[in-house]
């Protein structure tokens, strides 16, 4: 990008997230952080966003934040108490996904779900107030039905959902609460 390029929201807050898991690596104390983020908040420019994050590392930064599941047939199903990387990959020939994240330890506030199904559906269950964004998946024969806000809030959890389905559905949503219970 040109220096002179205007910026967009979105692109400030990519900068801003780079910053904050900077700092939660310990990259930054907490003056630089807040210096930088004064910076990257009110940049107009792209000139005014990169020297704010040429000297950090970009992308995931540890080595588990990203999962690859391969399978040929079968089922996946993550649900309860588990980690959620930065980016999780799943492939498959014939067989559904599941994704619960209702209750799992989720430490980015956005994360990639990459889905490559042949045959098969999958859903993904969010926690109450997360958003997502499913206009990156692609079907063949199937439909795409994200029932939760698209648009990333500054104080959730917001998934980021790609890839392709020949045959199958996707169903993004959050819990179904029970008659009787509050959720």
């Amino acid at each position: 990008m040109e220096p002179r390029t205007r910026v967009s929201d979105g692109e400030r807050d990519r900068v801003v997230h780079r910053l904050q898991q900077a700092f939660a690596d310990g990259r930054l104390g907490s003056g630089e952080m807040e210096e930088r983020l004064g910076r990257a908040l009110t940049a107009r420019f792209h000139g005014e966003l990169l020297p704010l994050v040429t000297d950090l590392p970009d992308g995931p930064h540890e080595p588990d934040d990203v999962i690859r599941l391969t399978l040929t047939g079968g089922r996946v199903k993550r649900a309860g108490d588990w980690r959620v990387p930065r980016l999780l990959c799943v492939e498959s020939e014939y067989g559904g996904v599941r994704l619960d994240l209702s209750r799992a330890l989720v430490r980015h506030p956005e994360i990639d779900i990459e889905l490559r199904l042949a045959y098969g559906s999958a859903t993904i269950v969010l926690p109450p107030g997360a958003t997502a964004d499913a206009d990156g998946v692609s079907t063949g024969w199937g439909t795409v039905t994200c029932a939760v806000p698209g648009r990333a809030r500054p104080d959730g959890l917001h998934v980021r959902v790609t890839g392709e389905l020949g045959y199958g559905r996707l169903r993004v949503r959050t819990p179904r609460a029970w008659p009787g219970t509050r959720h």
